[in-house]
C-alpha cells in the first residue's frame, strides 16, 4: 500500500539538507492571528495591519519613533540599584539584577533622554517592561526625578511613557517612597509652568498608576492598554462580582474620564507635535523701533 510511503520519485529530501525558516522573519498577531513579515510589522511601528493590535515595545523602539533621526542624549545612564534590604527570594536580589542586566542590556527599568521631536525639544523617560516587569525601584524613581529636574532647569516639556507592574517588592518601602518623590517633582514642574504629558502603555498598574502616571497635564494612552491599580482578578475576588466588559482597558478608562485621549502609535509623533505646539506660549515678536522723520524731531 502507498499510504505509508512516497510513490513519486525526486521529492525525498535527506534530513541534513532540510532548511528551517530563520527565526525573526515572521510576526503572528496574538489577537487576530494574522501573519506578516517582521519588516512590515516594524514599518507599521509594531502594530497589526489587520486588527491594529499594539505590541509591547521598549525604550529603544520608542526613542527611535519619537526622536528626530533617533538622535538623543541619554540622561543618568549609569545608575543601578543597590540592595538596601539584602533581599532574597529564589535568588539574591543582586544576582537577579546582574542576570537581568546581562540579558536585557539595561541598567534598570527606565531610560531617560533629551532630544528633539519634529524640531521641538523634549525630555522623555520611558520604562522597559522586560526589566523585572518594569517594576519601580529606587533607581527608577531617581532617574525619573532627575529627568524632571532636567526638564525644569532647561524649561523643556517632559513626556513619561509608563509600562510597569508596579512597585518593586525587593525594595519594599524604598520603592514606595518613589511615589511621593516623583509626585513632588512633578508638582515643582507644574509650578514652573512646564508641560507634562503622561503616556500609559500596556500594562500600567500598581504604584506607577497611583503616582506619576496619572498626574499629567495630559494623560494619553495606546489602544487596548491595560490600565489600573490592582489586577482584574484581584478586584474580582475582592468584591465578589463579575467585572464589566473590557474593564481596565484604555477605552474603558477613557470612557470613565481618566484619560484625555487614546493615540494610535502610528500617529503618536504627529499628535505629540500638535500638542506640544499648542502648549508652548505664543512667541511675541519684538517691537520694531518707531522711525520719526528728521523734520519732525
Amino acid at each position: 500500500m502507498s499510504w505509508f510511503k512516497r510513490v513519486e520519485k525526486g521529492i525525498v529530501t535527506p534530513t541534513e539538507q532540510k532548511k528551517e525558516t530563520p527565526d525573526g522573519l515572521w510576526y503572528k498577531c496574538p489577537e487576530c492571528k494574522t501573519v506578516a513579515t517582521m519588516a512590515e510589522h516594524k514599518r507599521l511601528l509594531y502594530t497589526c495591519a489587520k486588527c491594529n493590535h499594539h505590541d509591547r515595545i521598549d525604550s529603544v523602539e520608542y526613542f527611535e519613533i519619537l526622536f528626530d533621526g533617533n538622535e538623543f542624549t541619554e540622561l543618568d545612564a549609569g545608575l543601578s540599584s543597590a540592595d538596601p534590604l539584602h533581599f532574597v527570594d529564589t535568588k539574591a536580589y543582586p544576582q537577579r539584577l546582574a542576570a537581568t542586566q546581562k540579558s536585557t542590556g539595561l541598567t534598570d527599568a527606565v531610560r531617560a533622554a533629551h532630544g528633539q521631536l519634529n524640531g521641538l525639544d523634549l525630555v522623555v523617560a520611558c520604562m522597559d517592561f522586560k526589566f523585572i516587569g518594569g517594576s519601580m525601584g529606587s533607581v527608577v524613581g531617581e532617574k525619573i526625578a532627575r529627568a524632571i529636574d532636567y526638564a525644569r532647569q532647561h524649561r523643556i516639556p517632559f513626556l513619561m511613557i509608563s509600562k510597569s507592574g508596579g512597585a518593586r517588592m525587593m525594595e519594599a518601602g524604598y520603592s514606595l517612597m518613589q511615589m511621593a518623590k516623583t509626585s513632588a517633582k512633578l508638582a515643582m514642574l507644574s509650578e514652573a509652568g512646564i508641560p507634562y504629558i503622561s503616556m500609559l502603555t500596556d500594562p500600567t498598574t500598581g504604584g506607577v498608576t497611583a503616582s506619576f502616571a496619572m498626574l499629567g497635564d495630559f494623560n494619553i494612552a495606546e489602544p487596548g492598554a491595560l490600565i489600573g491599580f490592582a489586577g482584574p482578578r484581584v478586584i474580582k475576588e475582592t468584591i465578589g462580582k463579575d467585572l464589566p466588559k473590557d474593564f481596565q482597558s484604555a477605552e474603558f478608562v477613557l470612557e470613565h474620564g481618566f484619560l484625555d485621549f487614546i493615540v494610535d502609535r502610528k500617529q503618536l509623533k504627529s499628535q505629540l507635535t500638535d500638542l506640544l505646539t499648542m502648549l508652548q506660549p505664543a512667541a511675541v515678536p519684538a517691537a520694531e523701533p518707531v522711525r520719526v522723520p528728521a523734520g519732525r524731531r
